[in-house]
Formats: structure tokens, C-alpha cells, sequence
């Protein structure tokens, strides 16, 4: 296996990278495109006829598509070679683009609010219009709350050098740090992408070593996360008290479609489920030797893991777990490993995590990450290929029947991945390797419920914080221990003070409160994936079905008529942790002296 095979192939969306002559065209276009549809919306009034109506979403949905290609594209270049210096001069140009859109959006959303109600019905009952109506009725009740038209374009277009520059900032910062380890008897500069990998490496002396070096080059850059996190979050606060939204959680709840009651069901049923994890950490550091587990040692193996997983055996053990669940599901994702729609490669330059974008105009997606040959790393290949497999079901759909939230996108991928690591802990060879893959298993179980969180928790507390003034690097360092010391009862030996500094996730001006979907996405799979289980092999193709929905429909409304529960109770909620409690069980009869 060549390197070049775990390296994506961009150059079939746009040939020639970053200086593409096609991708310049391509926003060239959309520039064009966008006013001329200014142009429309200045005569545009409540009371145009139907096919006028018509006209204008589908002009809507078409550059939609179009600047969405680019901007899965820019999003790829500057993941994979953060010093594209090029590649950030588009995301510039990109943000221009994409805030003069959202200006022209802004006023089409302000008509819509006007239009009276008995004529909205009537357009909507239209033909052309009526699978659309979830989705129209979600804009137009959205900009019943937001401020006047004139100031929401004003915020967007301010937004590109304020709000979402210091997103960039950080990005670049990042992209430019590294630590120094020494690695096979040589010096080695690894990223910050790579240094966390190791933090899952065997030895306990690497994990302490890299841990250190990892906070310290955090700690180094301290007043520059500190200070692009407080004007982040000033932003969101200044924007909130205008629209009059008095609770930080209104935004996020609303983009996930999501009601409280929901939410505090969830976080209810995952409190009642830590004290088992909380045995399950004392256990595992019993086996690493330890009197107590710290931040550094979660991902550490226990057990046998098997081994390095070469890349090329991940790709056949993924489309052969997922061809027993579902035979199209594996033939998607044999096709887009053989298309080499997948980044992989482990080398440096490269931004840290993981995701999944789709290129709406070609129908195709592309996932990156940085494969370390672990188990951990097969489940994250499966995860990112879940969320391409969700993008296939919808590649037909119209535009705005694609705009699924964070966190039914985290139930597909969580879904693909635990179809991947159940298989692997049944293909297990020994009672060594068996546990070692539950481990890892019930290690994601303590992410989303302990480690996602303490996330929650802090980022909760930041904004009461902010709200009354700046807060320094001293205090988040303060809030984030505080937050991980609750989220995980005390458990950990040692916290991640800089943790606030070393999640990107935090500095995302695409989704606030980015950590609490991500627990959903979990369970809600996990609900799922019972569901499956009980059903049998005809359950492929209702879980392709609830996929489909997922843009048309509340969460609520989406496990209501999929699986006919009620997301604002716990039960549901309890009996998905109970899948990870079970985990958890095993794990401790595993490892009975």
C-alpha cells in the first residue's frame, strides 16, 4: 500500500488545488449569480405570484449548491496543508462570498415574514413547493425572530473580518504549532494532530511525556486563545441580547431542532449512567498500574488491541461489517474508498481532527483524518464514512431537504462506527484482544458522556462568565479543571486545564455550543442500533428512511416516527445508556482477579 492511497483525490472536483483556474471561475460565477439575485429581491414583494415564488426558491437552492461546492473544497485545502497560503486567501475571498449570500437570503427570509398567512398556505400547498414545507416554514419563523433586515446584513457582512476572522486565527495558529519528541532514536516535529495521537500510545512514560510538551505549547499561546475566545463569545452575547434571546442555548437548540426538555432528558439519563464509568476508570487504572487514571491515560490500551491495523485491512474490515447490516451501505463506501474520496495519511501539515464534506453539485463527499493504525482509528475511519453514506442518501434531494442538523449527522457516523467496532470485538481472537476493543469501545462512551460533558459545562459557565467582562487565560483554565472535574465525578487523577485552548470545537463560528450534538448523535444511534438488533435484516432499509428525514423533520418528530418514542422523557434516553452500562459490566467481569 502506496502512501499516495491514503491521500484523498480533490483534483476530479477541481483540478490544480488551491490555484484551480475551474475554482476561481466557479466563485466567479456565484459572485454574478448573487447579484443578479439582489437585483430580483429589490423589486420582490408579499404579494408575488406562485411561479414567481417558485422561481425564487429554486434560484435560492441553486447557489446554495453552488458556493456549497466551493466551500467544501476551500474546507479541504486548508485541512490538508495548513500552510496553503493560497488556500487562506480563498477562505477569505470564500467568507466575502458567503456573507454577501446570506445578505440577499436576509431579505428573501424578511418577504417571507411578510406574506400573509392564508397566501404562505397557499404557495406552500403548491406542487412544486409542498415537500419544501418543513423547511420554508423553519426560515420564515426563524426571521420572525431576528432583528431588521438591514441590521442582520449588517452583522453578516461584519462578521467576516470580526466574528469569523478570529476562528481563521485560530486555525492558523494552530496550524503553525508543534511539539519536538524523541521518536525511534531521532528527533521528531510532530503537529498538534499528531501529538494527541500519541496521548493513546502504550507506554505511560510517551502519554506523560507528550502530555506535558502538548500543554506547555498550549500554555505558550495562552493570551492569543484567550483573547480570540472571549471576542468569539462577546460576539455571540452582543448578537443574543439584540435579537433578544436571553438563554446562550437558544441558537444551538434551535439549529439542532431540538427542544430543552430534550436536552435536559438526555444530560439526566447520561448523569445517572457515570457512576459506572467511574468504576469502569478506577478498573482500568488497576490494570495500567496506576492509583488513579489522569486526563493523559484514558486512551491508553489495556488488553491486546491486536496490533497495527494496516490501512488497507481497515478499509476491507469497514465494508465488510457494514456489508451485514446493509449491502447498499457497504457498496457506497467500498466505492468511495475506491474513488479515494478518503484523506488518511499520517504526516505533519496536516490540521488536527477529523470530518466529512459534501460537494453538492457532484454528489460526492470527501473525509479526512489522520489514520494512526489503532482501533481507535478504525473506528473514526467508519464514523467519517457514515456521514458520507448519510450525504448519499440525500445527494437527490433538493438543497434544502440536505441541511440535516449536527446532531441527526452524528447519529448516522456513530451509527456506521459502532456497526464497526461491535464487529470487531466479535472478530476478536483472544480474550486479550476481545477486551482491549471494549475498552476502546467503552472509552467513547466516557467522551460523550464525561469528556463531551465537561465541554457542555464549560462552555455554559464561560458565557455566565463573559457576560459580566473578559475572561483571562488564568480563569478558563479555572472553569475548564472545574468542569471536567465535575462532568467526570472526580474520577481523574489529573486534569486538561488548557483544554478550552486545544479544542477547535470551541472556536467554531459554524455551530455554537458544538459539543452537546455530538451526545446525542451517540445515544440517539445507540437507540437505533437496538432497534436493528431487534428488527433484523429489514431494518437497512428503514434506517435508510430515518436518514432520509432528517432535514424534514424535528428530532422529536424524527424518533416519533421512526422508532415511536418520546425524546422529551428519559426512558428512551436511560435505555440507550444502558447499552453503554452493559459495555461496562463486561468489561469488569473481563477483568476479575
Amino acid at each position: 500500500m502506496t502512501k499516495l492511497d491514503q491521500r484523498w483525490d480533490l483534483e476530479t472536483i477541481f483540478p490544480e488545488g488551491s490555484s484551480s483556474p475551474q475554482l476561481h471561475q466557479q466563485l466567479d460565477r456565484v459572485r454574478a449569480e448573487i447579484a443578479g439575485l439582489r437585483q430580483k429581491v429589490k423589486v420582490l414583494t408579499p404579494d408575488l405570484p406562485v411561479d414567481e415564488f417558485r422561481a425564487l426558491i429554486q434560484d435560492m437552492q441553486d447557489l446554495q449548491a453552488n458556493l456549497g461546492q466551493c466551500r467544501a473544497f476551500i474546507s479541504c485545502l486548508t485541512a490538508q496543508d495548513v500552510r496553503d497560503s493560497q488556500a487562506r486567501v480563498l477562505q477569505g475571498d470564500f467568507g466575502q462570498i458567503s456573507a454577501s449570500l446570506a445578505g440577499v437570503f436576509t431579505a428573501i427570509d424578511h418577504i417571507f415574514v411578510e406574506i400573509p398567512e392564508e397566501r404562505w398556505q397557499a404557495f406552500l400547498d403548491d406542487d412544486g413547493l409542498q415537500e419544501l414545507r418543513f423547511s420554508l416554514n423553519e426560515r420564515r419563523n426563524v426571521a420572525r425572530t431576528k432583528m431588521p433586515p438591514e441590521l442582520e446584513s449588517l452583522v453578516t457582512d461584519l462578521e467576516v473580518d470580526g466574528y469569523h476572522a478570529w476562528s481563521h486565527l485560530y486555525y492558523t495558529i494552530v496550524g503553525e504549532m508543534s511539539i519536538e519528541m524523541q521518536r525511534d532514536g531521532e528527533i521528531q516535529t510532530l503537529s498538534m494532530g499528531q501529538a494527541a495521537n500519541l496521548l493513546s500510545d502504550p507506554d505511560p512514560k510517551v502519554r506523560h511525556e507528550v502530555f506535558c510538551k502538548y500543554e506547555d505549547a498550549w500554555t505558550k499561546n495562552e493570551e492569543l486563545f484567550a483573547s480570540t475566545l472571549n471576542h468569539l463569545a462577546g460576539f455571540r452575547i452582543n448578537l443574543y441580547r439584540n435579537r433578544n434571546w436571553d438563554d446562550v442555548l437558544y441558537e444551538p437548540l434551535q439549529r439542532n431542532r431540538m427542544e430543552r426538555a430534550t436536552l435536559e432528558a438526555m444530560w439526566a439519563a447520561v448523569n445517572g449512567g457515570k457512576p459506572y464509568l467511574a468504576q469502569y476508570l478506577q478498573r482500568k487504572a488497576e490494570l495500567l498500574g496506576l492509583d488513579q487514571i489522569a486526563w493523559y491515560d484514558l486512551g491508553a490500551p489495556v488488553g491486546e488491541a491486536g496490533g497495527e491495523i494496516p490501512f488497507a485491512d481497515a478499509k476491507t474490515f469497514v465494508v465488510d461489517q457494514l456489508r451485514k447490516f446493509s449491502p447498499a451501505m457497504a457498496d457506497f463506501t467500498l466505492h468511495a474508498l475506491e474513488k479515494r474520496w478518503v484523506e488518511a495519511e499520517n504526516r505533519g501539515g496536516k490540521r488536527p481532527g477529523a470530518f466529512c464534506t459534501s460537494f453538492p453539485l457532484s454528489g460526492e463527499s470527501r473525509v479526512f483524518m489522520t489514520y494512526s493504525g489503532t482501533i481507535s482509528s478504525l473506528g473514526t475511519l467508519a464514523h467519517e464514512l457514515g456521514h458520507a453514506y448519510h450525504g448519499h442518501l440525500l445527494k437527490d434531494a433538493p438543497i434544502f431537504l440536505r441541511r440535516y442538523a449536527m446532531n441527526v449527522a452524528e447519529t448516522a457516523s456513530t451509527f456506521s462506527e459502532l456497526l464497526v467496532v461491535d464487529g470487531a470485538i466479535r472478530a476478536a481472537a483472544s480474550p486479550g484482544e476481545r477486551l482491549g476493543i471494549l475498552d476502546d469501545k467503552i472509552g467513547r462512551s466516557v467522551a460523550f458522556f464525561m469528556d463531551i460533558h465537561s465541554r457542555f459545562l464549560f462552555e455554559t459557565r464561560f458565557y455566565e462568565a463573559r457576560k459580566r467582562g473578559m475572561v483571562s487565560a488564568a480563569q478558563l483554565n479555572e472553569l475548564m479543571t472545574q468542569a471536567q472535574r465535575d462532568a467526570f465525578l472526580g474520577s481523574l487523577k489529573e486534569y486538561h486545564p488548557h483544554f478550552w485552548a486545544s479544542k477547535l470545537h470551541f472556536y467554531s463560528t459554524g455551530m455554537p455550543f458544538y459539543n452537546f450534538p455530538y451526545t446525542f448523535g451517540y445515544l440517539f444511534s445507540a437507540g437505533v442500533y437496538a432497534k436493528a438488533k431487534e428488527v433484523g435484516p429489514s431494518f437497512a432499509q428503514s434506517y435508510a428512511e430515518l436518514l432520509r428525514d432528517t432535514a424534514k423533520m424535528s428530532v422529536e418528530g424524527l424518533a416519533q416516527k421512526h422508532l415511536g418514542v418520546d425524546l422529551t422523557k428519559t426512558a428512551f434516553w436511560e435505555a440507550a445508556v444502558r447499552l453503554a452500562t452493559d459495555d461496562v459490566e463486561e468489561f469488569l467481569q473481563l477483568t476479575q482477579e
